[in-house]
């Protein structure tokens, strides 16, 4: 993949470049390295999904700060998770073990172009009881869970590009950068409290995943304050280990000054 197909290398590499201008080339080479090794034992540790075992999950995938996380969802009847796309990030489908059999672990997701790959991860992500929610319908499907007398815990990715006009612009790795403030606004409108997925890559095949609380009043947050504390939080994860965040992602793909002047036409 790095050697011979070459994948991404040039995004990877501006990306890098652009994040760390402090480094020397040298160290950015060693980051890009150790990136595509771990970009490939991610896709393979994601295939795997499909033949896992719950113990073997249980066994390589840690979760920390529990107890707080089971008593704010029992209190307010729902919890957001906002999870950056850092080390083995697929593998928290399997954190409804923490919670009561009959609460609902659910997961945001944007439906793939591909058909049959869609069916493929919606397969892998409701292997151990996920509940998957497609983005365009995560407010509707939400309030019907609540209606329906179920406590939940909402994971969504939130450091990919944002389509349409739900963003929220920041400073990020010395960059304007736009975010997605979908699990803001979810956690304002149901009143959940919000939580940041700190995911550490302890070694090979084995993570840890802590539930660090971020606010548990979102209505009293400022607008976009949530997901400043997110992109923050996010920058330090980075910092810590550059090599496990998702580096291959087209993830700056316009100014802000490009998309408001493309607002204009």
């Amino acid at each position: 993949m790095y050697r011979v197909g070459r994948y991404r290398r040039k995004v990877v590499r501006r990306n890098l470049k652009n994040s760390f201008p402090e480094k020397s080339d040298a160290e950015r080479l060693r980051i890009e390295r150790k990136f595509f090794r771990y970009l490939s034992d991610y896709m393979l540790e994601d295939l795997k999904l499909l033949h896992m075992s719950e113990e073997d999950l249980y066994r390589r995938m840690t979760y920390k700060n529990t107890e707080q996380y089971l008593e704010l969802t029992e209190k307010y009847g729902g919890i957001i998770v906002m999870i950056p796309h850092y080390a083995n990030y697929e593998w928290l489908i399997g954190m409804g073990a923490v919670m009561k059999p009959e609460d609902v672990p659910a997961q945001v997701y944007k439906p793939l172009r591909d058909k049959y790959l869609d069916e493929l991860f919606k397969k892998i992500r409701s292997r151990f009881g996920g509940y998957n929610i497609p983005k365009h319908s995560t407010a509707r499907e939400i309030i019907k869970l609540k209606r329906a007398g179920k406590k939940m815990v909402v994971g969504l990715i939130t450091d990919q590009w944002p389509s349409g006009d739900e963003k929220h612009w920041t400073v990020f790795l010395g960059q304007e950068t736009a975010f997605l403030n979908g699990a803001e606004r979810i956690a304002k409108m149901m009143s959940f409290p919000v939580f940041y997925c700190e995911l550490t890559k302890s070694r090979r095949g084995y993570c840890e995943a802590e539930f660090k609380l971020m606010t548990e009043t979102p209505k009293e947050t400022a607008e976009g304050e949530i997901t400043e504390m997110f992109a923050n939080r996010l920058e330090q994860t980075i910092q810590r280990e550059p090599a496990y965040w998702l580096w291959s992602h087209k993830r700056w793909k316009a100014t802000r000054a490009e998309e408001e002047g493309e607002a204009k036409k």
